[in-house]
């Protein structure tokens, strides 16, 4: 099968080509997705995105005239996609079931304690041989409510490293039949108005698109500390940064911003205008914003690349399967 990677980063090439092991023509590039680069698609049976590619309806029609037949993302996530128009134009999209969700899980508790302990405040004094204490009070987290908004694979691989501090662990999801014992079930409400800490696990979809928002972030104490790393757009930033500057939400801690399309995963330090609602999150001292890497580990980017390929493998086996049977019946 003839396949090409948009959007691909040096560090994930090596663990493709590993994965692949030469079973598919690949072509990686690193250019993103778009209208602009969709024709470098031409010959190609799949193309593979990843979460900040354009595959928007005209990019999916545009593909379609290309004669691409299928598209794989390199994500748990198939918001970036719009499944109505490849299902439209009758092309076939896969995505990754799941992967390490302990990598993100544990990027999480590295952002609740980066956050609590004002590591990144402390690390900067010493860099400078200011060894004082003030301004470095932090809490512990045993004893702490953690409400997790979603009871997928990786707020249940969060849960179990935050069983291990000590926390009391609710949970909300309307989905989840089972939940643990060790994990209360609650409303969302209940989510808000109870928790310490609130990590938010739910996909982006219609309804769930700013379920942080000025009501919910009214419910949640001023000391609250919320953390993100699903996607940016279940928070509504300016209500986020209102509260975060009027002081009635205490930390804020993510891997994901509601509009990274176009500037995660790129360098724009040298941009004479950068984003507004982001440079005023940054400016916050109770903020911590990192560029989408929670899925960055040697073992995710294993995980990724091999289910990626895998994916290759299923759609070619059922084209030979198709082509084979068309053989037999013609005989």
């Amino acid at each position: 099968m003839k396949a090409i990677v948009y959007s691909t980063q040096l560090f994930e090439k090596e663990y493709l080509a590993k994965a692949n092991g030469k079973k598919h023509d690949i072509t990686l590039i690193s250019n993103p997705l778009s209208l602009d680069t969709a024709s470098f698609a031409e010959g190609k049976d799949a193309v593979v995105v990843f979460t900040n590619d354009d595959v928007s309806a005209s990019v999916i029609e545009k593909l379609k005239r290309y004669s691409v037949r299928y598209i794989a993302t390199r994500s748990v996530g198939t918001d970036h996609i719009d499944k109505v128009a490849a299902e439209a134009a009758k092309i076939k999209v896969a995505n990754i079931p799941a992967y390490s969700p302990e990598s993100i899980a544990e990027h999480a508790v590295g952002l609740i304690l980066a956050l609590n302990r004002n590591l990144l405040h402390a690390a900067a004094h010493a860099k400078n041989f200011d060894f004082r204490l003030d301004g470095l009070l932090g809490f512990t987290l045993k004893g702490k409510v953690v409400g997790l908004v979603g009871l997928g694979n990786i707020a249940l691989a969060l849960a179990t490293i935050l069983k291990g501090f000590g926390c009391k662990l609710i949970a909300y999801d309307p989905f989840q039949k089972h939940f643990p014992e060790d994990i209360n079930k609650v409303s969302l409400t209940e989510l808000y108005r109870e928790a310490d800490i609130i990590s938010l696990h739910a996909p982006l979809t219609e309804k769930t698109k700013h379920m942080i928002n000025t009501k919910s972030l009214s419910l949640m104490k001023s000391t609250a500390m919320l953390i993100n790393t699903a996607r940016g757009a279940l928070i509504d930033t300016n209500a986020l940064l209102h509260a975060l500057e009027n002081h009635t939400l205490g930390y804020y801690g993510a891997d994901v911003f509601e509009y990274e399309k176009g500037l995660f995963f790129e360098d724009h330090h040298k941009d004479k205008v950068k984003d507004a609602l982001l440079t005023r999150l940054l400016a916050q001292p109770n903020v911590l914003i990192t560029p989408h890497q929670g899925f960055l580990t040697q073992e995710a980017l294993q995980e990724i690349a091999s289910e990626t390929i895998h994916n290759l493998d299923q759609w070619q086996a059922a084209d030979q399967l198709i082509n084979g049977t068309k053989i037999k019946a013609n005989i």
